[in-house]
């Protein structure tokens, strides 16, 4: 059995999730801006208490791994450590670009949802950085991940052979770099998707159940700072 404590701010969002087998128990979010050094603890603790539960009655932490801010991800890992370290539980790592991805196929709206329905169909989850830049990855519409993370700056061409194949679901907060850019009958957007430490249960549950603990004392977020400052035109890499 898996009880795990999710915790998700690698982005504006401060989320906190309680699961059992990667089923939440209770939830708390918060979108206010530079909430997470104020808010993580009290959220971790409201939970906790509304469910009689203490540190000691965690199987695990589960933290977004990034990429994202560095500020909130610092925020979060240091605070899952704590918690491990004194509760003497594993750790586990889960990529902020896949918790996004998960929250998108959770999605119930039918618009979307007829457009994950095509086999070909890409998900496309972006997180905002600075200037035109953004984090991304690719996944399928099974949510396996096909092209690893990196961070890029956002132009007309980066997207175009893959949007030729077929349809790219652009999501996350970097989404509204690409609205006005990719102008492609195959540029689909979905607003409102965040890295939801509810959508995070399942993935981490999986971790848990997969045995993909990371190494308390040396594990470090992933920050992906290296950008790239241009774009092949020809074709994209995955």
């Amino acid at each position: 059995m898996s009880i795990i404590l999710n915790i998700e701010t690698a982005t504006s969002l401060c989320s906190v999730s309680l699961a059992k087998e990667g089923t939440v128990l209770a939830i708390r979010e918060s979108l206010e801006e530079k909430s997470h050094a104020r808010m993580l603890t009290v959220f971790i603790d409201e939970i906790m208490k509304e469910k009689g539960m203490g540190p000691k009655d965690l199987n695990a932490v589960a933290v977004g791994k990034g990429p994202g801010s560095y500020t909130g991800l610092r925020i979060g890992v240091s605070t899952a450590k704590g918690i491990c370290f004194g509760a003497n539980i594993p750790l586990f790592a889960i990529g902020t670009l896949n918790i996004i991805c998960n929250q998108l196929l959770l999605t119930s709206d039918q618009k979307t949802r007829a457009v994950l329905n095509k086999t070909s169909t890409l998900i496309c989850p972006m997180i905002d950085a600075r200037r035109m830049e953004v984090y991304y990855a690719l996944f399928n519409i099974f949510g396996m991940q096909i092209k690893e993370p990196v961070a890029a700056v956002v132009d007309q061409q980066i997207f175009i052979p893959l949007l030729e194949k077929g349809y790219v679901v652009f999501t996350g907060s970097g989404m509204n770099k690409c609205k006005d850019l990719l102008n492609h009958p195959n540029a689909f957007f979905v607003d409102h998707i965040h890295p939801s430490a509810g959508s995070m249960a399942a993935l981490s549950h999986k971790a848990f159940q997969d045995n993909e603990q990371v190494n308390l004392a040396y594990f470090e977020p992933f920050y992906l700072k290296d950008f790239i400052s241009t774009v092949p035109k020809k074709h994209l890499p995955i």
